[in-house]
């Protein structure tokens, strides 16, 4: 074993080499196929504000562990009931969102997949996004 830092790069790499990745065609027919499909935000609260796909539950990459947790008494209980719901999760360009899959696997969630390309490829293929109503 090499003594050389792993970068963020190496993390994400190792992240994809251990979780299901699918496109954003293949999300958008799990949405329509799937009514019990969770789909998880993991990006920041501010970049959710941008704009998300719709129906995606935002769970920021730093909370996930405990929002994921049952014991945890700040848990996000939809997400943790969805252990054996299949589960997506998403962030800006794939990389939170495949190290967030292995996260979710580990506390032992069945059915998790990362979105390849993340929220920017999701955009860059012309499907809906949606953004949240501001009160000025």
């Amino acid at each position: 074993m090499s003594d050389k830092p792993l970068s963020l790069m190496d993390m994400v790499q190792a992240a994809r080499a251990q979780i299901q990745e699918i496109s954003p065609a293949q999300l958008k027919q799990r949405q329509e196929t799937m009514p019990d499909l969770l789909l998880v935000d993991v990006r920041e609260s501010s970049e959710h504000e941008q704009g998300f796909i719709a129906g995606a539950m935002l769970v920021p990459r730093g909370i996930l562990e405990a929002a994921a947790d049952l014991s945890y008494p700040k848990r996000f209980q939809t997400l943790v009931d969805a252990h054996e719901r299949p589960v997506v999760l998403y962030c800006a360009t794939g990389g939170r969102s495949a190290m967030a899959a292995v996260t979710l696997k580990q506390m032992g969630f069945q059915d998790v997949s990362s979105l390849a390309g993340g929220y920017a490829q999701w955009e860059k293929d012309g499907l809906p996004v949606a953004r949240k109503a501001r009160y000025v």
